[in-house]
């Protein structure tokens, strides 16, 4: 085995010593504070059953190509057409995963007198696309309208097109954006909104933002849905270019029929069955906000009224021995550390879910409060 080089060896160090090394993390049988299967889709027996009914149909282990190939198996036709309806979009085309699909499309669609005006804390897929892209692409302030208009000032007369880009749930925060002033503002100045959805699909049912105000949207299934894969919806236009320019959906195996059939399955149980599981989930929502009230232990919170609850905690350090304390009592909250948040913007992150009980989360912010106060 050859040697491996100093360089990389360098770069391997100087995470270690911020306190920033990342290593993969064995199951967890602790109490649920980490995972994004907010409303419990992923151990639902409900939905594995009718998954193995809809793949008895097509009983096949591998999808034995890409989409353009052979890959392109007829579970994803009527897919596209349940999710397309759920989401009242002209079409969905799916993709392996949230990341193939951000990669995709911002890679492929903004051209080179093109300008992407994203929000400062997009995710990091939509950034990796908008690398491999030609368009120049600028950040505005993180849910500032009045810095996306500034940008806007500045662009709009010398872009052939502009699109918005932002997030309907932000992964790291938990807030949203104000969405109808900025569909207002695509409207007034002839520019294109695309919104990621990931964490608000499922849990704010088809999501927080609307096709009529959006050239793209962007969903997730790996969140609230509980499955793997994902879509991007808009017009016959976009999902016709997507299929011809997108390399992350042109240039890789197609999802198995059983990826497939999950998500119809959980789209199936999301209209038919899961108004209980969001109920559950807005209960334990509305008692951990009101539990960081009373405890004063809000000021260290960003405000959300999403499944996830950030609290600040600048330093790597710090926060990592907080995470491990909070998983020593049996609760399972995850550090998330610099450099995937800014330095000084270290948190720990609180996912809520549907199965939460009110005594674990009281339990948790019991804890929470010994540590911090």
């Amino acid at each position: 085995m050859q040697n491996f080089p100093e360089s990389l060896a360098k770069k391997l160090q100087a995470r270690k010593d911020a306190s920033a090394f990342r290593i993969l993390p064995a199951y967890s049988s602790l109490v649920d504070f980490s995972s994004n299967d907010y409303l419990g889709f992923s151990r639902n027996n409900t939905i594995a059953a009718n998954a193995v009914s809809v793949l008895a149909q097509y009983p096949y282990n591998g999808a034995t190509g890409s989409r353009l190939i052979s890959g392109n198996h007829p579970l994803y036709s009527d897919a596209e057409q349940l999710i397309a309806k759920y989401h009242d979009s002209e079409t969905a085309l799916i993709f392996n995963s949230g990341y193939d699909a951000n990669i995709g499309f911002f890679s492929s669609v903004p051209q080179k007198n093109d300008i992407v005006l994203y929000d400062e804390f997009i995710h990091a897929s939509i950034r990796d696309g908008m690398r491999l892209g030609n368009a120049r692409a600028y950040k505005f302030k993180h849910n500032s309208v009045e810095s996306l208009k500034s940008l806007l000032q500045k662009f709009r007369e010398s872009a052939v097109e502009i699109y918005i880009v932002t997030e309907s749930v932000f992964s790291m925060d938990g807030d949203s954006p104000n969405l109808a002033e900025m569909a207002g503002l695509c409207s007034e100045l002839k520019c294109r909104l695309v919104v990621d959805e990931a964490h608000a699909v499922g849990v704010f049912g088809s999501g927080l933002a609307t096709n009529s105000d959006c050239f793209a949207r962007i969903v997730t299934f790996g969140k609230a849905l509980g499955c793997h894969g994902a879509a991007v919806f808009g017009s016959v236009a976009l999902k016709d270019y997507l299929v011809n320019f997108a390399r992350s959906f042109i240039y890789t195996t197609a999802l198995p029929p059983h990826s497939v059939a999950t998500i119809i399955a959980s789209y199936d149980y999301l209209q038919r069955e899961a108004d209980t599981n969001r109920s559950s989930l807005f209960s334990n929502i509305s008692n951990f906000k009101k539990l960081l009230k009373e405890s004063d232990l809000g000021k260290y919170f960003i405000s959300s009224e999403s499944a996830i609850h950030c609290a600040v905690i600048p330093g790597n350090e710090r926060v990592r021995n907080l995470a491990a304390n909070l998983q020593e009592q049996g609760f399972d909250v995850r550090a998330i550390l610099a450099p995937t948040v800014p330095s000084g913007q270290e948190r720990l992150r609180f996912c809520l879910h549907s199965y939460n009980t009110h005594s674990e989360i009281e339990a948790v912010i019991k804890q929470l409060m010994l540590h911090l106060q």
